[in-house]
Parts: structure tokens; sequence; C-alpha cells
């Protein structure tokens, strides 16, 4: 007599061990209606065959997820110190006049946003990663709310990161800063290249533009004294090749499917163009670069990339 029992486990579906139990008397009534055949005679050796799984798989993915916490935590860690390094040697470059405090803060701006971005890969691929990689901005903005009212007292961040030293100027632009980035880990992360071009934009394409506007902003924009032809253009074309590179760098490590045509590029265009018209107008009284500039360049990305 055989009798076969198969469970379909819904991860592994398959078969991957078999075992046999021979008894030495014939199975009692209660087993009968699962014969297969007549009735064996006595001492016939009944035969069952079960399809299992080893106690071991049972602890496979408990341990992969212990591994993905681990790997997320050593990351944050990480993209943390990185975050600390930077200010620090800016701040350092500033104190021995190797570099001027606007210039140290803007780089600060171009860097530390763009870093952020390109460490995404390093986190796991569990759906917790994106929350550990906004911890790292999440410390900078509770780092910049406490000095920024005056609990404590820092005049290296302040004077790496504001432009007169008031320490009330990290509630502002700074702040903006690191709650664009929380917001684009968490909504867009690395399943979406809205977010990559928005951090693009701002960090690279709006950095680059306040540098180059004040070394070569000689000639202003009609419609907004504050800005020059200069940054403006900087900003088009940085923020156009800075969002062009993210792009590939999450397409070479698989992140995002596109079709490298012209039709990119023009979409990727698009966004910058908008973007840098947006930094443009004279609304900086009113709603800040750091709002205005990702915010713009998310409504065109999503327009842009939907189809």
């Amino acid at each position: 007599m055989s009798l076969c029992l198969a469970f379909t486990h819904p991860f592994l579906n398959r078969h991957v061990h078999s075992t046999a139990l021979s008894l030495s008397h014939p199975p009692p009534l209660s087993l009968r209606f699962f014969s297969l055949g007549p009735p064996s005679p006595a001492r016939n050796p009944l035969r069952f065959h079960f399809l299992y799984r080893f106690p071991q798989q049972a602890t496979a993915f408990p341990a992969a997820a212990t591994a993905n916490l681990f790997q997320d935590i050593a990351a944050s860690a990480a993209v943390l110190a990185g975050a600390y390094s930077l200010v620090f040697t800016f701040d350092i470059l500033t104190q021995k006049e190797l570099i001027q405090q606007n210039l140290s803060r803007k780089l600060v701006h171009v860097l530390s946003g763009l870093l952020f971005a390109v460490s995404w890969p390093i986190f796991s691929n569990s759906i917790e990663a994106r929350y550990f990689a906004s911890l790292v901005p999440l410390v900078n903005c509770l780092r910049l709310v406490i000095h920024g009212f005056s609990l404590a007292d820092d005049p290296g961040l302040i004077k790496s990161v504001t432009r007169e030293g008031n320490p009330k100027e990290l509630l502002r632009g700074p702040l903006y800063y690191v709650l664009i980035l929380i917001l684009c880990a968490l909504v867009f992360w690395r399943e979406s290249p809205v977010g990559v071009i928005s951090l693009a934009m701002m960090c690279g394409g709006d950095g680059v533009a306040d540098i180059m506007g004040r070394k070569f902003g000689s000639s202003k924009i009609p419609y907004n004294q504050s800005k020059s032809w200069a940054g403006s253009i900087s900003m088009f074309v940085f923020g156009f090749f800075i969002s062009i590179g993210m792009l590939y760098y999450y397409s070479v490590l698989g992140y995002f499917q596109l079709d490298w045509c012209w039709t990119l590029m023009h979409r990727v265009a698009l966004v910058s163009l908008v973007a840098t018209v947006v930094e443009s107008l004279p609304i900086t009284m009113v709603v800040d670069d750091n709002i205005s500039v990702p915010l713009a360049t998310m409504l065109a990305a999503y327009l842009s990339f939907r189809h």
C-alpha cells in the first residue's frame, strides 16, 4: 500500500525532501480510506511519502530580515558620519580661511544632498530601508531646530550653513532643505526618477546657480534684479547634466528602466527649464528656493515621466 501526501509551500513550491516510514503491522481501520489499492498482506511494509521543508527554512526569512536590519543600521551610521565629516571639513577650511564662508555654505548645499541621494543603493531592499535612510536628514533636522532656537550653541554649524551668522537662519533655508531630503526619500526613494531629479535640481542646479551668479552675475534678469543670467543658465545646464548623471547611475544599478533616447533628454531638459524659471522668479521673500524649486521639479518630473 502506498500513500503520498503533498504539501505545497507558497514560497518553496517544490519537492524538498522525501522520506519513507515502514510499519510492521497493517494500517489501522482509520487509515484504510487512504488506500490506493487492495489491502496489503500482513507484515507487508507500508510506505508513506511526505513532502516537507527542512526546519532551517523556517528561520531563513527572519535571518534575511535580520541581515537587512543590520545593513540599514550600518548604512545609516555611515551616511550620518559622512554628513558630519563633510560639514566638519568645510568648517575647518573656512576657519583656516582657505575658502570663503559663502562658497563653503554653497558647496555643503550642493554636496550633502547629492551624496545623500547617491548613498541610497547601499541600503537594503527591505520596505523599511527608506525610513532608515530618512534618519540621516531627520537627525540634521533636529539639530537645526535645536540650534535655530538657541537651545544649544554650535558656532561651526552656524558659520557653515548661514549667510549672516544668525541662528534663526537655520529655521529657514537649511531646515527646508533637509525636509525636502526626507520627503524625497520617503515618497520617491529608489522607485521613481522624480525624487533624484528633484534633488539634482535643488542641490546641484540651485547650488551652482548661486556660486556662478555671485562670480559672473553682472547681467541681471529684467524681472528680478537679485538673479542673474549667468546663475540661471548655470542652473539649467548643471541641473540638466546632474539629473542625467543621477538617472544613469540608478539605471546602471537596475533601479530605473529608462529608454535612453532624445525623448528622455527632452523631458529632463523641460524639467530643468521649469525649475530654472521658478528659481528666477521674484518670490524668494515669499517662498524659499529650497521649497519652490524642488516642488516645481517634482510636479514637472511627475507630469513628464508618468507616460
